[in-house]
């Protein structure tokens, strides 16, 4: 597994002396050492990371134009970003698993053509389903070139570089998201060559080219010693159990709720039990279960794997409704609509680089005050598109109350991974990290299905005006939850 970020140096070294004794008592030859990470190589590896963490959000601005030119129901926009997310973390632990056996370089190449690829399918879409499929696609392309950004990082960097490029790392995928918004939209405006919206999709493919060409001499190859194998059964239920709620959830209120939405809502927690099911069995007998259950059974790790839920269902709904209040509410244009999200990144870049100091001085209460700060930011916010006169607010009445939830945001999105790896035992770091990374992919996923179908439910009845700010309470309820629970992790963190 890929996904290992923080284990220490005497732990990382112990690990590869017992694994070099196994390979000679075995006689089987050992994976010959990766060269080091050169900067170029580094670049080219984030540059795949922010690919895929600025594409699920990207599209946000583009949703309007995607209505209008393609006959889009809202629903059917919905599954556009969450059909991304799902494929995304159905595939994103099996895909760290690929690259230990095969090869990381040869992954991560294979997985920037695929995107590259999917991302001209979405772009040439002739309709809205077809831009769905190529969007699941697109997902799945992502899963299989991030879980390598990682894994290259661990295997080829050492000591004080490896902290810093791990940082750096968190850094660029905490300010995609706002990036993908704030780009999307100037993409848009731009209307390049008549294409409007498709530019959002057509532009990676240029960057995949050149990500390709340079990553073939620039990234280091490198594989596990000891590869685990896959657990096919275990992804098919997972991927049918989160399909299963997600798509009644976005389609069914549109349609008026027909019999196989029901039945797909019922058979989702069957799914979802024969998933754990299988899963146990898998590491009773000596398997590679996608997400291990005895991770899940230990206290500390399920209760840091919670404090996901708020944050990250609670970001995707909330960027995915802003979008559309921002465009179809208030009026603006897309490029507009696009920069007035950047104060949410001036607080949230510099907030996520204080989170070393702020963990060696509050511990796990830092994840509690920045919840409260979020929160706040949210109340601000609701308060001001409330009270402000509507439809004539500009972004400047916005602006403190995003400050305030990029500030929260930032302190949360880089406690998340360190708080739940801290929880897990140091030689189970790897299954760990990519059980974090799939909760996150999947609260991506399920934040737009759920608080973004409330808040195209309530418009036709309340209006877009009183529907977002029901939205926002939602989340705000979500984050004082969070801030309740973040007291009873313990203080300090390993």
């Amino acid at each position: 597994m890929t996904f290992t970020t923080n284990t220490n140096t005497n732990t990382n070294n112990t690990d590869t002396d017992t694994d070099t004794s196994t390979f000679r008592a075995t006689g089987a030859a050992a994976p010959p050492a990766p060269s080091p990470l050169t900067s170029l190589g580094l670049l080219t590896v984030l540059l795949g990371a922010s690919l895929s963490s600025i594409d699920f959000f990207i599209v946000n601005i583009a949703l309007p134009s995607i209505e209008r030119d393609l006959h889009a129901s809202p629903a059917t926009l919905e599954m556009v970003v969450a059909g991304y997310a799902v494929a995304y973390a159905v595939l994103l632990v099996l895909g760290g698993r690929l690259g230990d056996t095969y090869g990381r370089r040869k992954l991560f190449l294979w997985g920037v053509a695929a995107f590259g690829l999917t991302s001209l399918a979405c772009g040439l879409a002739p309709g809205a389903w077809w831009l769905v499929g190529a969007r699941v696609a697109q997902g799945a392309a992502s899963a299989l070139m991030l879980p390598q950004v990682l894994g290259t990082i661990h295997a080829t960097t050492r000591g004080e570089r490896r902290a810093r490029t791990v940082a750096l790392y968190g850094a660029v995928s905490g300010v995609a998201g706002l990036l993908g918004q704030a780009l999307g939209g100037a993409l848009v405006a731009a209307d390049l060559g008549g294409t409007g919206w498709r530019a959002v999709f057509l532009v990676n493919v240029p960057i995949a080219v050149v990500a390709l060409l340079v990553g073939v001499r620039a990234v280091p190859d490198s594989r596990a010693e000891r590869p685990v194998r896959g657990d096919v059964l275990g992804t098919v239920l997972f991927a049918g159990a989160l399909t299963a709620l997600l798509l009644p959830l976005t389609e069914g209120r549109a349609t008026g709720w027909p019999l196989w939405s029901v039945l797909l809502l019922v058979a989702a927690p069957l799914l979802g039990w024969a998933f754990g099911a299988v899963e146990s069995r898998a590491e009773h007998t000596g398997g590679s279960p996608l997400l291990p259950p005895s991770l899940l059974r230990e206290p500390a790790v399920r209760k840091s794997l919670v404090l996901g839920l708020p944050i990250f269902l609670g970001f995707s709904g909330f960027m995915f409704g802003f979008a559309i209040v921002l465009q179809q509410g208030l009026g603006y244009g897309a490029l507009k609509a696009g920069l007035t999200v950047i104060p949410m990144g001036l607080t949230q870049i510099p907030a996520s680089m204080l989170v070393p100091r702020l963990v060696r001085r509050w511990g796990t209460r830092a994840m509690t005050r920045a919840a409260l700060v979020h929160a706040t930011g949210l109340a601000v916010l609701a308060a001001t598109v409330l009270w402000a006169p509507w439809p004539g607010l500009n972004p400047l009445a916005l602006a403190p109350g995003l400050l305030l939830c990029g500030a929260g945001q930032g302190i949360q999105l880089a406690l998340y991974y360190r708080v739940a790896l801290a929880a897990v035992p140091a030689a189970r770091a790897g299954a760990g990290s990519g059980l974090a990374a799939t909760v996150q992919q999947s609260c991506l996923a399920v934040g737009v299905a759920t608080i973004g179908s409330l808040f195209l439910a309530l418009i036709p009845d309340i209006g877009i005006r009183n529907a977002f700010v029901t939205a926002l309470g939602v989340q705000l309820a979500g984050l004082l939850g969070l801030a309740l629970l973040s007291l009873r992790l313990p203080r300090r963190l390993a």
